[in-house]
């Protein structure tokens, strides 16, 4: 008899202690459990990925498209009332003041504004995101939209920062904001200190919107950690 022969005998012996049949029930029900429990988890962070990408990417995409054309509506019958506007709803305006960064493009100067951000069921303490954008005569075109999508958009520190890239072939500088008593806000580039410039928010003077220059930070993978100092130059931040 060879090897192979002696395996085979070997397979139809029974074995010395009968196995115990095996708890189908329990089984089942412990596989149910594990499969809702991993459902449930896959759900919660779909749920927070949805709400990043609504209110960040949905956001700055609908600013970067140009507004709805006119639809052409039928003449309306003579009557003394004004016809009613057929133009889509407009966007939100500015809150507070429209800020000028003194940075030039062939789209116009570069400019920082909020404005509102109303998801109370996703974000109630988030109420505005800061824009950059462009401003030619009359006109603002906003350009990148950026917002908190956690916590407060005024709990102490710095927020929605964001910028160093390239819009329509412009730069967009590194920009921000930080919530509270701020008076200088600097980088490092290269070794180099980098100051920022600052001007604060009209709609609430303890919001200070904050760029640098993108001649000195050309994007936001050259500079390090940002560090706040209050007008006595004590350190804010770590």
């Amino acid at each position: 008899m060879n090897d192979l022969d002696d395996f085979r005998a070997a397979l139809r012996r029974s074995p010395s202690e009968p196995f115990a049949e095996p708890d189908l029930a329990r089984i089942m029900a412990d596989g149910t459990r594990i499969r809702r429990r991993r459902r449930v988890l896959t759900t919660t962070a779909g749920i927070t990925a949805a709400a990043v990408v609504v209110l960040v990417v949905v956001f700055a995409v609908q600013l970067r498209q140009p507004a709805p054309a006119p639809v052409a509506q039928p003449p309306a019958p003579p009557t003394s009332a004004a016809p009613a506007s057929t133009t889509g709803p407009p966007e939100k305006p500015p809150l507070g003041d429209v800020v000028g960064t003194g940075i030039r493009t062939s789209a116009g100067e570069i400019v920082l504004f909020a404005r509102a951000v109303d998801e109370p069921s996703l974000l109630p303490e988030i109420h505005f995101g800061l824009v950059a954008g462009f401003r030619s005569g009359t006109s603002l075109q906003a350009a990148l939209a950026t917002n908190e999508v956690r916590g407060s958009d005024r709990s102490f520190g710095f927020h929605a920062t964001d910028g160093g890239e390239l819009i329509s072939d412009q730069l967009i500088p590194v920009f921000g904001y930080f919530a509270g008593p701020v008076a200088r806000i600097t980088t490092t580039v290269h070794g180099k200190t980098v100051d920022a410039s600052l001007t604060k928010w009209t709609e609430d003077p303890s919001v200070v919107f904050f760029w640098f220059d993108p001649v000195e930070v050309p994007d936001s993978g050259s500079l390090t950690p940002l560090v706040a100092y209050d007008e006595n130059g004590k350190r804010l931040t770590k």
